[in-house]
């Protein structure tokens, strides 16, 4: 499984959703700014998680972005298959092949079913709400000490 720069770029904005847009609405820009990301790229994603339910937006003077759900209830598979193509890790788990291997016959398919179920049980059952918590213990911690 690769996850793309699009991938990492939506679970970051799904993160900086949740902590600033509690309970207003938030700018791409502020999140470009905050997540030191372009804000075209961050348009397209946004335009894809918000396809997919995960994002509500709001137009006009003072619009912007906020999740379309509680984070307890938005996945990290649910933000990854928004913007990705397949996250499954060799194609003859998602689609027929021509490898020249019978898939019935095949001694490493099961491993690679295997782990690709695996990452799919974590993948649901990190939520969003666990990335927040993840992320205020990390920024609590991250302060500078000094020693004489």
């Amino acid at each position: 499984m690769k996850v793309s720069t699009k991938g990492i770029y939506a679970i970051e904005a799904m993160v900086d959703l949740a902590i600033h847009s509690k309970d207003s609405v938030e700018s791409i820009k502020n999140i470009a700014e905050r997540r030191n990301l372009s804000e075209k790229y961050l348009e397209q994603i946004i335009g894809a998680l918000r396809k997919a339910g995960l994002i509500l937006s709001t137009r006009g003077a003072g619009g912007g972005y906020q999740l379309a759900r509680g984070t307890d209830q938005i996945t990290v598979l649910q933000i990854l298959e928004a913007v990705e193509n397949n996250l499954k890790p060799i194609e003859c788990l998602y689609k027929e092949t021509d490898c020249g291997i019978v898939c019935t016959k095949c001694a490493t398919r099961e491993f690679w079913s295997d782990l690709w179920d695996n990452i799919e049980v974590v993948a649901t059952e990190v939520t969003l709400e666990l990335l927040v918590k993840e992320s205020e213990k990390v920024n609590e911690t991250t302060e500078v000490e000094y020693y004489i």
